[in-house]
């Protein structure tokens, strides 16, 4: 199974950006699709965003304010979050599948550690 790393999460105060970082590992990252995910303190988890192979991606929810990118040849995608809320607070995950993009986190067989993510004056 593939290893990921996030990183990237910090304390930001409300209108601010940060951009995450996931890096796999594996012969298969290239093909392989990348989802992110975030948990709020009390909350389900919830799919953000998904980036899929060729170039494709999907984001969930109202997250027009989110960009989804990746670089192969680092093995990493990034989530690249602008006017944070506090709303946005909460733990994100990278998750790694190889059957398609979800907001279905049954759909991934890796997951990462996670990130925090604080949004606070």
């Amino acid at each position: 199974q593939a290893q990921l790393v996030e990183s990237g999460g910090g304390l930001v105060r409300p209108g601010g950006s940060l951009t995450l970082s996931c890096v796999g590992s594996g012969a298969t990252f290239d093909s392989s699709y990348i989802g992110w995910f975030r948990q709020a303190p009390g909350k389900e988890r919830e799919a953000v965003s998904c980036s899929g192979r060729r170039g494709a991606y999907v984001h969930y929810g109202d997250t027009g304010r989110f960009t989804i990118s990746r670089d192969n040849a680092k093995k990493t995608v990034y989530l690249r979050m602008t006017n944070l809320t506090p709303d946005d607070t909460g733990v994100y995950y990278c998750a790694s599948g190889s059957r398609m993009c979800s907001a279905d986190g049954a759909q991934f067989g890796s997951w990462g550690q996670g990130t925090q993510v604080t949004v606070s004056p």
